[in-house]
């Protein structure tokens, strides 16, 4: 019998020091109470309490930890339902009031990111939800970690997953963008084309006038060229006329130009007489007697006998009237 109470007393000592110690893990705090009130917060390591008065009533984590937030239909601004979800992670930084301030944490931050995010989508229209996102989601954390505070918590982030609009208006939305991207091809084409007629005028413009410098410069070489040949003739017919009247003044120069004319004009003469009866001449050839006798003689040796030219009719006579012009007979 003794034995018996010995072994219940030892058995009942060791279930009293199993009871009294507590081994808190890293990264996480527990709530004691003694007799029903909060007596303390313990943190990682071991510890030991009274046994049969102190109690382990709440376990926290202190890691993040995500809270995944159900889908829900929200009512734009223009009044489109969209269903969305999303994301919120928090973290307790103070375990007595997670565990006093709310009886559970977690129900009321989904509740309430529930809740804000619904009054945020309704400020926005549909066509701004997906480029307001960073928007709505500081603002739901800033209304979140207000009210979470008290609770012991922190919110760190939140995040939208999928913005969900009606199938009818997603079919809308698409065929505005396909609209948006072929107004914008037509428009970037239309551009193109600009360009192009642009570059090809100015190309034009360029090649004209390209050549029409180059037919200036080459009516200006031509007209340079001309000019230097004229002038050329001018200063040889010049200096020609200065060597014959230079000839003329030396011995002998006048009846060498005499020659000269007798030789080109009996020539010209025969064949206006051989192609015409009737010869007028100017009065003022009285002073070239001795070369229209010349020519005479000439004329009536060409033809082969006195007074009958070279198509055999005799030739005309000239003689001179009173006033000294010339008559025929």
């Amino acid at each position: 019998m003794i034995n018996i109470v010995t072994v219940a007393l030892v058995f009942l000592v060791i279930l009293t020091l199993f009871k009294g110690a507590v081994i808190v893990p890293q990264q996480m705090r527990y709530v004691v109470e003694r007799l029903g009130q909060y007596n303390s917060t313990l943190d990682a390591g071991l510890h030991f309490l009274i046994p049969y008065f102190d109690s382990v009533r709440y376990r926290h984590s202190l890691k993040e930890q995500v809270i995944d937030i159900p889908e829900q239909i929200c009512i734009t601004s223009d009044n489109v339902q969209v269903a969305v979800d999303g994301i919120v992670y928090v973290r307790v930084i103070d375990a007595q009031a997670a565990s006093y301030g709310i009886d559970d944490y977690l129900f009321g931050i989904i509740q309430l990111a529930q809740t804000t995010l619904r009054s945020e989508i309704g400020k926005i229209e549909l066509d701004k939800t997906f480029e307001a996102r960073a928007h709505i989601n500081a603002n739901v954390v800033a209304e979140v970690d207000k009210a979470a505070e008290a609770w012991g918590v922190k919110v760190l982030r939140y995040e939208i997953k999928n913005i969900t609009p009606p199938k009818e208006i997603i079919s809308a939305m698409e065929k505005q963008m396909k609209a948006e991207r072929e107004k914008r091809a037509a428009i970037l084409a239309s551009e193109g084309q600009r360009d192009a007629a642009i570059n090809n005028a100015e190309g034009e413009k360029q090649r004209q006038i390209k050549e029409s410098e180059a037919r200036m410069m080459a009516q200006i070489n031509t007209a340079k060229g001309e000019a230097s040949a004229i002038l050329e003739v001018a200063q040889a017919t010049s200096e020609g006329l200065r060597l014959v009247g230079q000839s003329l003044q030396a011995e002998g120069g006048r009846l060498a130009m005499e020659l000269r004319i007798a030789e080109q004009y009996i020539p010209e003469f025969g064949r206006i007489a051989q192609k015409s009866s009737t010869v007028v001449l100017p009065a003022t050839l009285t002073d070239l007697g001795g070369v229209i006798a010349m020519a005479r003689g000439l004329l009536k040796s060409e033809a082969g006998s006195p007074g009958v030219g070279s198509d055999g009719l005799s030739s005309p006579r000239l003689n001179r009237g009173a006033n000294g012009s010339p008559v025929e007979v």
